[in-house]
């Protein structure tokens, strides 16, 4: 939603609205060896580490108009990798801060709009794996929290892009209040009922999506399963011809299996 001047409502003094979007996302794939799993965790962390990720924080912080005060990054042992960024304020001269009044999934490429107080950008990531049943997942959890007008949600489309994933679940919350020149207080200063508008309808055709909104609280959740099942997509190293039919249709049956408890949050069990 896209304000004109006249529909504004004329704050008192800064905005005080935080608004925070928790983005999460999971890749599964199938490791039939104990080579194999390391292998794979190897290569999640030389494709997820803390140098690389800092910079997937910076385009994001490019997208909603933030300036960077302060990173760390850290890669753990034996897996794991974490990067914090903390943000400042300001807009920038000569640009048009109109446009933050725009809510909507934002831009691939970077456009800075205003810089933001009190914020922060974090990413966390967590590699494991099932200890006898062949399973490797990979999760990576990014916060983005926000003050002021611009909204996090910018940054979703980016988001979405840049990790080739199985399931996502993405949860947007605005919390506090701010007032108007009347001194009217406001809790949540632009119109939204579900994450899913700020999705392009390309990659929500690609997913199977569930909804739990809290209206009230502004509260919103969505949580995202892809549709197509391609066996190789889920191997690592190898392709499904090297494999029998049985063996094709056990992997298989345990990946969706996997793939179900992380999406429906909760341990699933076999009926006969």
């Amino acid at each position: 939603m896209k304000l004109t001047a006249e529909q504004r409502i004329t704050l008192h003094g800064f905005n005080n609205l935080t608004k925070t979007l928790s983005f999460n996302m999971y890749d599964v794939c199938y490791t039939r060896t104990k080579e194999e799993r390391e292998a794979y965790i190897n290569y999640i962390d030389e494709q997820y580490n803390a140098e690389r990720l800092k910079g997937l924080l910076i385009h994001v912080a490019d997208i909603i108009g933030a300036h960077v005060l302060n990173i760390a990054k850290q890669d753990y042992e034996p897996q794991g990798a974490s990067v914090t960024m903390l943000v400042s304020e300001g807009p920038i001269e000569g640009e048009n801060t109109e446009s933050s009044y725009d809510e909507s999934p934002g831009p691939l490429p970077e456009t800075v709009v205003m810089h933001l107080n009190k914020s922060h950008i974090t990413v966390h990531t967590y590699p494991e794996y099932h200890p006898d049943e062949g399973i490797s997942t990979f999760r990576a959890d990014i916060d983005v929290s926000t003050c002021g007008e611009i909204s996090p949600l910018k940054a979703l489309n980016y988001l979405i892009r840049s990790f080739d994933t199985d399931i996502m679940t993405m949860d947007y919350r605005v919390r506090g209040f701010t007032r108007d020149i009347h001194g009217h207080k406001l809790f949540i200063d632009h119109e939204i009922n579900s994450i899913q508008n700020y999705i392009p309808k390309e990659i929500k055709e690609l997913y199977d999506m569930i909804d739990v909104n809290v209206y009230q609280e502004n509260i919103f959740h969505t949580k995202c399963k892809l549709r197509e099942f391609d066996l190789n997509n889920y191997l690592f190293g190898y392709t499904k011809e090297k494999l029998t039919k049985e063996e094709q249709t056990e992997i298989t049956e345990s990946l969706k299996w996997e793939m179900d408890e992380i999406f429906y949050g909760k341990n699933l069990t076999y009926t006969s």
